[in-house]
């Protein structure tokens, strides 16, 4: 993928499964790219040629995927897959950033269009026209969303990504029938009033309500759980929460009848917001046992985040490693969203800070450290065409140079400042 006016950066990956943030080596050449995610990831998406992309995608499809694809989705916690990464893994992980990449270049965020914040083509040909040719995904069904929020909800739901399932064609090549899930991150006014909701409250997506330990942030919530006004352009269909549900029993179900022989995963695939929403997901569907196929057998469900805040409370995460649901969070040490929310008391605080007792924010799953800035665009640190390209890199990264040294000072406040600024965006 070529991505205009690009600064070669030091780049890191490294996992943790520890609650601190691990101490990164540099490995790994990062290309930097346009803050705003959506003029970014079009913009990138469109330059690129159809056969190219293509012959990319056919590249990645290797017998080696069907042969380990287990352990890409985490069966064992990718335990000696991240250091150093596995190629198998590296392309699966950014070929699923490549998907939600979708979400932001088929997005019609035109304020003038009789579309706006709607998906700007049918399901049939939307991620051909996005620019993921041969992607071997057959879309099912879009997502929308409304937040029930601050003074910017409008009652209208936004289209917040999409279902889809793999195709004949695909599955053999992937080792087993994939249901993806793709969401979006943030682009509304209202979408941004529900990140900044940072106190937890119980989840309460346990059937019988049994479980009040068990909470996540207040405002990712509103969003998975609300419904828009029936009248809606989302067809009265319900809430995030129902439409998700709704559609991936539905496909396991389905698949699982007409070939009992196949295995099967599920795949939730999200940026920023959309990885909170994937999370949400991913423990809803296990804790109702709605991953299990038509003959009783579960589903795998697995998360793959890219920049994603804090989701829930310690209960939450043990909640979700008890459910056996994976989760792989792809996170650039530069990037902001990924300390929030609970920058001050979380897994990792300790000192003074952490004899305090009461709920502290908990990342879920296995983290997959990158490191990358672009000194003049400090919005590329939470950028998801960014963070793909920074998975592709496998260029050793040399001397560093002073530009890219300036870095080690004041980037946190500046990257900050960029956070701030997006929460009232212009392009909406």
């Amino acid at each position: 993928m070529a991505f205009a006016d690009t600064l070669q950066t030091q780049c890191t990956l490294q996992p943790a499964t520890s609650s601190r943030r691990p101490r990164p080596c540099a490995r790994f050449a990062a290309v930097a790219t346009r803050s705003t995610a959506a003029t970014a990831w079009g913009a990138a998406a469109r330059a690129r040629a159809p056969a190219a992309s293509a012959a990319r995608m056919s590249t990645r499809r290797t017998a080696s995927v069907a042969t380990m694809w287990r352990q890409v989705q985490g069966s064992h916690d990718w335990d000696g897959l991240l250091e150093p990464l596995h190629p198998v893994v590296r392309d699966e992980v950014a070929r699923y950033g490549e998907l939600v990449g979708a979400c932001y270049t088929a997005l019609d965020v035109d304020p003038s269009s009789a579309r706006h914040m709607c998906c700007k083509y049918g399901k049939e040909r939307v991620l051909q026209e996005a620019g993921v040719v041969g992607a071997g995904y057959e879309v099912t069904r879009y997502i929308y969303a409304t937040p029930d929020v601050g003074p910017y909800t409008s009652g209208r739901p936004s289209w917040v990504g999409y279902v889809a399932v793999s195709t004949d064609e695909m599955t053999p090549e992937l080792g087993r029938r994939d249901v993806l899930v793709s969401l979006r991150g943030t682009v509304t006014r209202a979408e941004w009033t529900a990140n900044l909701m940072s106190s937890l409250e119980p989840a309460r997506l346990d059937a019988c309500d049994v479980r009040p330990d068990v909470k996540v942030e207040s405002g990712f919530l509103n969003l998975y759980t609300s419904s828009a006004d029936k009248q809606s352009r989302s067809g009265g269909m319900g809430s995030c929460r129902e439409q998700l549900l709704r559609e991936v029993s539905r496909l396991i179900t389905s698949f699982s009848k007409d070939h009992p022989c196949e295995d099967m995963s599920v795949t939730l695939a999200g940026h920023s917001m959309g990885s909170a929403l994937a999370v949400l997901l991913g423990y809803d569907l296990a804790e109702h046992g709605l991953n299990r196929d038509a003959s009783g057998r579960c589903v795998p469900v697995t998360v793959f985040s890219f920049g994603g805040p804090r989701v829930g409370n310690a209960a939450f995460k043990d909640r979700c490693d008890e459910l056996g649901v994976k989760a792989l969070r792809v996170a650039n040490v530069r990037d902001p969203i990924t300390m929030l929310p609970g920058v001050l008391l979380n897994e990792g605080t300790t000192g003074l800070l952490g004899s305090w007792g009461g709920d502290r924010y908990t990342h879920v799953g296995v983290e997959l450290s990158l490191d990358f800035l672009r000194l003049h665009n400090l919005g590329s640190v939470h950028d998801l065409g960014t963070y793909v390209e920074s998975l592709k890199a496998e260029e050793t990264c040399g001397k560093l140079s002073n530009a890219v040294a300036y870095r080690r000072g004041g980037v946190l406040a500046k990257a900050m400042e960029f956070v701030a600024g997006q929460r009232a965006p212009t392009f909406v």
